[in-house]
């Protein structure tokens, strides 16, 4: 088989071209779209989507594009494996020229027909026979919408390419029909899918681990005959392939004197399988049916016996009975199956292989992610109730998987399930309601903890649940604990460190290695939220530090959680530029602050909010916000707290989803990261706005500061971040495919306020460390590029002055942090002897000079340890305690040194993964950005936009450069920030702006992609222009968000996002400049519609007087046509200073335009910038 590295990539742009070209089909087809809109209008009302129709057509185009590939990947397989008797694409060898020759002679016959109609030969080729019509039966989705003509011609173009020397570049050819390829197809073949259908494969030793844990143990103890298994999650059908072959050698082993083709279809008959997604479903079909070829002896598909599958496409939360004769609990029966199914779903047959209670083994991969379609999330609450709060998928699947299985009594044999799922239900609050209300009532029988173990593009971290549908029957679960993540990524993941520690000692309890450990835990322990699965000495040090504790923190605090939860910050976090540049009042601005901003006892935001609330926490806004958020006010009114939507829960369209009062007006607060890879706290003062990804902590009312910063100190302590990571959840380093990290500081936790309810307070707190930390960060913090470049003209004396204050402030901040980590560890008892430094001053400490690192250098220096710690943090490694320190500092480290290799709990706490990293942006880029910010905000300056007269005017860069010259302090902050003496202003300007400006027109910033979602955007705002007016309009549709694949650019995704909210500070019109200068033509982002309406039409004018083409001015026109909506939307009255009302104005001055360019609308919406064009070596082609 030779199909190259290159066969995905090329596919996955192969499918966005057929995309393109169904979805103009549809446009040309009345009766086609009428049917889908149909059945999208009937999916909304049968609760199955809240998409839009434009999310919801295109989600079908992609399964219909995907559709039409995989069909000719199946034809070229057949082909090239003589599968088949005839050929319709190419083949080996000779018949290659046979295909060709077929096409042909079709096309003699059939003159009036297109390559789609030959291809659609090969098709009905397949429905024609008993073996293969199941992979195109009715409910396939290539007969959703057909391709035209040409595009069939380039697929079947795309598979006949040849190299240069005339060799096929795509070969099929494979003695062992191995068809495992497809599962790299199936992952990857559209991106959309992957992301909406969290697609991802399982690795064939995981499949056969769990294969082993449940099929071979259901197998010992039931009948063959009669047996079921079934993976609800089948994806490309790596469980199913597993157990048909198992299956087939049981039967083999059972009855060898049955005819082959018996033997193969009784393996078939227990096989069964469900997803969601129509193209897996299509590859797991084709790949059992060449499974059940081969077992059988056949190499001819038209002469194979009619294999009966048990595969569909649908939603296996939602299929199946309901009326089960056990645990009716679990379901809310009024959220049962409405009647209505997809075309691409078979109704019946679903409901009877996703009945309950038949399946001996019930085996798979559950999709990890959370249920973005707010309809199907409220849906799959209803009809599961162990989904609670912000659930992912893993939950209703945990759940559903064990109700497939039998359940077991004196009639039947319970039936066994595994999966490989993600762990965030092990710690995270949503997984309270699956562990302690279901699992407890389910026998389980194995939990492996894989998420040190390397997986390949499992990012997530996972971990393996073995159990019977039954009630428990022993008082132990066998348990594999982590103790050390895999040190890198092994050429063979099956035989990884981790992995193969797991699977040859699986059957010892009491071993204990490097890797893992393995328990029979008592089942009590896993009956309660959370689960820790850590081994190694963990468990005894959170008993050790909780027997120090003298009471929980949820004693001295009055509430933890969030202050403010937007759900949609792009709506919001604007920046302070924006906001003023929109004419938002100063009131309604507050800074704000995400988890991400909070870092080593300060928070380093520079971010500014549109905050719609007063002092009090009453919802004010002011017209200049209203008409900000206007744009995105469906999505807005469409945001789903727990508690309802805005309108549920009593609140205008345009507040935040939630704010918690109390702690938005209290004086003090403590704030925290709530995704980390290690503990960050802070104290703030009241005028902050957190955001979701930073919770606060309110003590009670009139608590004092030192009651705060003595809080502060123990909760940023190294015993904290070890009692936070055993008990919160390992997010890992990023979603699926993201892979996970070699070193065991890398992965992120979840920390949150039901967590830290629990932590354990010391009976005496680190007040005094706390407060030093605190009063340091301060100090640091006013050393900062921004507080610099603020507080007075930038100059390069004051930056470096600064730069050097920091750099000391920071020695001394890493010194009295490990002056209260080793505080800490004496006030919980887990040492006797007091090793904090007592004498002033403290020695500054750098990065690389702790005890702990000295430890870590010297076990890497002997080759006993490998760690990038040093290299990730730019640290070098010392052996030895620095000589620059005072002698009895010295002495003191090494007496640390010494505890670190003596006692085990500190030789756990003193790792990397619990000792803060200290990781800061260089101080570099921190200067360029303030530079940068400071330089634009007087860039700003109205005198640059406005002319004489207070025209709005665009400037080009050489206007601009030429009225910088002028400006001997604007000049020289420029070269500070060009980083030379004599700058050239044009140049520096050029590099400063470029990535600022964004075009004014839709068309030159968004890809084809990003316009159709732009077109349903405009459908949604002129609903809700004539809602406004008083018209009945119904429910206005949500459009769909913006991707980074929408722009054309990257910096004009980064200013825009997914809402498409202008940020940019200023305006670029392309190729709209004069001709002699080359420079771009700019205008400033805080125009209101009138300004940038009048500043089209006078760029226009001016081109025109030049003697510019037409072809030239129609984008300009395009923009003053897009433009006016909002000049009629906010400018209909009469205008004091013109005397008329502009909305008329403008209007009539673009039909004059239009008239003048002999364009229409119509043109003006159709117009695309040229695209650029490269040179690409042609690939030979034989047709």
């Amino acid at each position: 088989m030779t199909i190259g590295k290159d066969l995905t990539p090329k596919l996955q742009k192969l499918v966005l071209r057929i995309e393109d070209d169904l979805r103009t089909r549809l446009e040309e087809d009345p009766g086609l779209k009428a049917k889908w809109q149909s059945e999208h209008t009937d999916a909304l009302r049968a609760e199955r989507t809240s998409s839009a129709w434009v999310s919801w057509r295109d989600d079908r185009i992609t399964q219909a594009a995907v559709g039409w590939v995989l069909t000719t990947v199946f034809l070229r397989f057949c082909e090239d494996n003589a599968l088949l008797s005839k050929v319709w694409i190419a083949g080996p060898g000779a018949r290659r020229q046979e295909a060709f020759d077929a096409e042909n002679a079709y096309f003699r016959a059939h003159p009036e027909n297109t390559w789609r109609e030959w291809i659609m030969e090969g098709i009905s080729h397949l429905r024609s026979f008993p073996a293969t019509v199941a992979l195109v039966d009715e409910h396939a989705a290539l007969w959703q919408v057909s391709p035209s003509g040409a595009m069939a011609k380039e697929i079947l173009d795309f598979w006949r390419a040849t190299d240069e020397a005339g060799v096929p570049l795509y070969d099929f050819q494979d003695s062992a029909l191995s068809t495992r390829f497809l599962g790299d197809l199936y992952q990857d073949l559209s991106e959309y899918a992957k992301k909406t259908f969290a697609l991802l494969q399982t690795p064939e030793f995981v499949e056969e681990f769990i294969l082993d844990q449940t099929l071979t143990p259901a197998l010992a103890e039931r009948p063959l005959e009669g047996f079921k298994l079934i993976d609800p999650t089948c994806g490309s059908g790596h469980f199913l392939l597993g157990g048909f072959q198992r299956l087939l050698e049981e039967w083999s082993a059972k009855a060898p004197n049955l005819e082959a083709r018996e033997r193969v279809q009784m393996a078939l008959d227990a096989i069964h399988g469900v997803d969601l997604n129509p193209f897996a479903v299509a590859i797991a079909s084709f790949r059992l049916t060449i499974a059940a070829l081969q077992a059988t002896g056949e190499l001819d598909l038209e002469r194979a016996p009619d294999f009966s599958l048990h595969l569909a496409a649908g939603d296996s939360l939602l299929y199946g009975r309901a009326d089960r004769p056990f645990e009716q609990e679990g379901f809310d029966l009024d959220a049962q199956m409405s009647g209505f199914a997809y075309s691409v779903e078979d109704r019946v047959l679903l409901e009877s292989i996703l009945a309950e209670n038949q399946y001996d083994v019930v085996v798979g991969n559950p999709p990890y992610i959370t249920v973005k379609d707010k309809t199907l999330n409220e849906r799959y609450r209803k009809l599961y109730k162990t989904c609670k709060g912000q659930y992912a998928l893993s939950v209703p699947f945990m759940e559903r998987f064990f109700r497939l299985a039998k359940f077991g009594s004196d009639k039947q044999t319970a039936g066994w399930t595994g999966q490989i799922t993600s762990n965030s239900f092990m710690k995270r609050e949503f997984g309270s309601k699956i562990i302690e209300e279901y699992l407890t009532r389910q026998d389980l029988r194995l939990v492996v903890d894989t998420s040190g173990a390397y997986i390949p593009g499992h990012g997530t971290p996972t971990v393996i649940l073995i159990g019977k549908h039954q009630r428990p029957v022993s008082q132990t679960v066998r348990a594999v604990l982590g103790v050390q993540g895999e040190p890198g990524r092994p050429q063979d993941p099956a035989n990884g460190l981790v992995w193969r520690a797991t699977t040859d000692h699986l059957d010892q309890p009491g071993y204990d290695g490097q890797w893992i450990s393995v328990a029979d835990l008592p089942r009590q322990r896993l009956a309660t939220h959370p689960w820790s699965l850590t081994g190694g000495g963990a468990v005894a040090l959170l008993q050790e530090i909780e027997a120090g504790s003298a009471e929980p923190l949820s004693s001295v605090v009055a509430d933890i959680g969030f202050m403010t939860v937007t759900r949609e910050d792009e709506a919001y976090l604007l920046g302070a530029p924006t906001l003023a540049r929109r004419g938002v009042s100063p009131q309604l601005t507050k800074r704000i602050a995400a988890g991400s901003d909070i870092r080593d006892w300060a928070i380093g935001t520079e971010q500014t909010a549109l905050c719609t609330y007063d002092g009090n926490g009453q919802p004010v806004l002011d017209s200049a916000s209203s008409r900000l958020l206007w744009p995105m006010k469906q999505h807005l009114l469409n945001r789903r707290a727990l508690s309802g939507t805005q309108v549920e829960q009593g609140l205008e369209w345009w507040e935040y989803s939630q704010l918690n009062k109390k702690r938005y007006t209290a004086d003090r607060l403590i704030s925290f990261a709530f995704v980390a890879t290690h503990n960050h706290f802070t104290l703030t003062d009241r005028g902050t706005l957190f955001i979701r990804s930073a919770p606060v902590l309110r003590l009670p009312e009139g608590a004092s500061e030192d009651e705060h910063l003595a809080l502060l100190g123990v909760l940023n302590s190294s015993t904290a971040c070890f009692w936070l990571k055993q008990n919160s959840h390992n997010k890992g380093n990023g979603g699926i495919g993201g892979g996970i990290g070699d070193e065991s500081w890398e992965p992120r936790y979840e920390f949150t306020g039901t967590t830290l309810q629990d932590f354990p307070l010391p009976s005496i707190l680190p007040l005094d460390r706390g407060r030093l930390l605190d009063q340091l960060a301060q100090d640091l913090a006013a050393t900062s590029p921004p507080s610099v470049v603020s507080s007075a003209q930038p100059t390069a004396t004051a930056l470096f002055e600064a730069q050097k204050r920091a750099q000391i402030l920071h020695g001394q901040m890493v010194a009295a942090q490990e002056e209260l980590d080793w505080e800490t560890y004496r006030l919980y008892g887990l040492i006797a002897e007091d090793l904090t430094y007592t004498l002033d001053p403290l020695p500054e400490v750098q990065l690389g000079q702790r005890a702990f690192e000295i430890v870590l250098a010297r076990q890497i220096a002997n080759g006993t340890a490998t760690s990038a710690w040093f290299t990730r943090h730019g640290s070098s490694p010392v052996t030895g305690i620095p000589a620059d320190w005072p002698d009895d500092y010295r002495a003191l480290v090494q007496r640390r040194v010494d505890a670190i290799e003596a006692n085990a709990s500190i030789k756990l706490l003193e790792k990397p993964e619990f000792k803060r990293r200290w990781v800061s942006e260089p101080w570099e880029k921190q200067q360029e950005r303030a530079l940068s910010a400071w330089l634009m905000d007087k860039l700003e300056d109205r005198d640059f936009w406005f002319d004489a007269q207070d025209r709005p005017t665009a400037r080009s860069i050489a206007q601009l450069a030429d009225m910088v010259s002028r400006d001997a302090d604007l000049v020289s902050v420029l070269g500070l920030w060009d980083g030379t003496v004599d700058v050239d202003v044009t140049k520096a300007l050029t590099k400063l702006l470029t990535d600022e400006a964004v075009p004014y027109l839709a068309a030159q910033r968004l890809k084809d992609t990003g316009l159709r979602k732009r077109e349903a955007w405009e459908e949604t705002w002129e609903l809700q222009r004539r809602e406004d007016n008083g018209e009945d309009v119904g429910k206005i549709p949500v459009p769909p968000k913006y991707a980074t694949a929408d722009f054309r650019k990257a910096s004009w995704w980064q200013a825009r996002g997914k809402l498409d909210v202008p940020k940019e500070r200023f305006i670029l019109y392309p190729d709209a400049g004069r001709s002699t200068d080359p420079t771009l033509l700019l205008g400033w982002a805080g125009w209101d519609h009138v300004q940038q309406f009048l500043v089209l039409a006078t760029i226009m004018d001016e081109r025109i007087a030049e003697g510019t083409d037409d072809a030239q001015l129609v984008p300009l026109a395009a923009g003053m046509a897009e433009v006016l909506p909002w000049v009629q939307q906010w400018h209909a009255d009469l205008d004091p200073t013109f005397g008329m009302s502009m909305a008329d104005f403008c209007a009539a001055q673009l039909e004059e335009r239009m008239t003048q360019l002999t364009v229409s609308t119509t043109d003006l919406k159709a117009w695309r910038p040229a695209t650029a064009t490269r040179s690409r070596r042609a690939v030979k082609e034989n047709a």
